[in-house]
């Protein structure tokens, strides 16, 4: 079927929308008609190559819409259905098998080859084929291919208004608010800070206020974001520009450091300060996206007496369970990401990158219809 979709068709370039043609689902796959799509850093990265997926490309991965038509193979969800797509796992390897499908064996080759999962293209474009399929959805298009494994079916009663604004909770969204809920999983009375208020960073303060930390700090540069943080439930917020921020921990916890810290940036010497926060035993951990190969320099020391640094790929998240109860939370008024998000028309693509990568806008948000 013919379709339209947002391709990048070299490195750092624009988004150009263009006609192409969408195979139909085999017996695994998913047909969607996307709704809406959030804008991801991850997308950006791969746009500019330092994730390298052959070009040119059809990325998007944070969609949300209805089922058109399912494989012969597909029972969990049917045409009508009103879905999530969130990023592919095998379902069959140990970490599968173990409930922890973020740190699938198959994780990258499934979800940034650009390909099927058995190395076929879905996507051509004037009979040549193009680099799609990437988190097993390409979602910044009005269809896509989606799997079994990656679909999550959100209530009848969300509207097709409201559905767009879960299409985040596939990725970013999940991202942030699992990290504190299910990775560090904080006690209450406990304290959190939280490096960059972008919508990772600010997903997470909004769980940290929901798991009862009671000191959250959230540092970034800009002025606008933070002052948002203290109304999303950061009780101190920190200008890295003007204030040393392990200082500024330091004198909001006594002089023994936080509890927890979360770094979303991928900016090594933030990665440093989110260890150096901490108290002797101290989690932190590391969310941030940063190009192959960046490496960070630590003081052994740092971490000799006691304190954990560890990497978190999707917030820790099972899709199907996670993402259904951070909506019951936002439809309870618990969870407001609205507040962070930006909505744009489909044909507004790179205005939505543009306002993004100039720290405009915190979640841009692409409506497909």
């Amino acid at each position: 079927m013919e379709i339209k979709a947002a391709v990048v068709n070299e490195k750092s370039g624009a988004f150009s929308i263009e006609t192409v043609s969408l195979d139909d689902p085999r017996p695994d796959e998913i047909l969607v008609r996307v709704v809406g799509s959030g804008v991801c850093h991850t997308d950006l990265v791969v746009r500019d190559q330092y994730v390298p997926i052959p070009l040119p490309v059809v990325l998007g991965h944070e969609g949300a819409g209805v089922i058109e038509s399912v494989g012969r193979d597909v029972t969990r969800v049917k045409k009508g259905d009103r879905v999530v797509l969130s990023y592919h796992s095998c379902g069959h390897c140990p970490s599968c098998e173990e409930g922890a499908p973020a740190y699938c064996d198959h994780l990258m080759p499934n979800n940034f080859s650009g390909r099927r999962i058995d190395g076929s293209a879905s996507i051509t474009r004037k009979g040549a084929e193009i680099s799609a399929n990437f988190f097993q959805q390409s979602s910044f298009a009005t269809h896509a291919l989606a799997n079994v494994r990656n679909v999550v079916k959100v209530p009848d009663s969300v509207s097709l208004d409201l559905l767009p604004l879960y299409g985040p909770f596939g990725c970013g969204i999940q991202t942030g608010a699992g990290a504190v809920l299910n990775t560090l999983n904080p006690r209450a009375g406990t304290s959190i800070v939280v490096y960059g208020a972008g919508s990772v960073g600010l997903s997470a303060v909004m769980a940290a206020r929901l798991a009862g930390c009671t000191t959250i700090v959230a540092v970034d540069l800009n002025e606008s974001r933070l002052s948002l943080a203290m109304k999303l439930g950061a009780t101190h917020v920190v200008n890295a520009k003007a204030d040393n921020p392990v200082e500024f921990v330091q004198s909001v916890t006594g002089g023994r450091g936080a509890d927890y810290s979360l770094e979303t940036t991928a900016l090594p010497q933030v990665l440093r300060q989110a260890v150096e926060c901490l108290h002797a035993r101290g989690v932190c951990g590391s969310i941030g996206l940063p190009p192959a190969g960046t490496e960070v320099t630590l003081d052994m020391l740092s971490i000799l007496f006691g304190r954990t640094l560890r990497g978190i790929i999707e917030g820790d998240s099972v899709p199907g369970i996670f993402i259904g109860r951070l909506i019951e939370l936002h439809q309870q008024g618990k969870f407001p990401v609205e507040k962070i998000m930006t909505h744009y028309r489909f044909d507004e693509i790179n205005k939505a990158v543009a306002e993004t990568e100039e720290g405009h806008a915190i979640k841009a948000v692409l409506h497909m219809e």
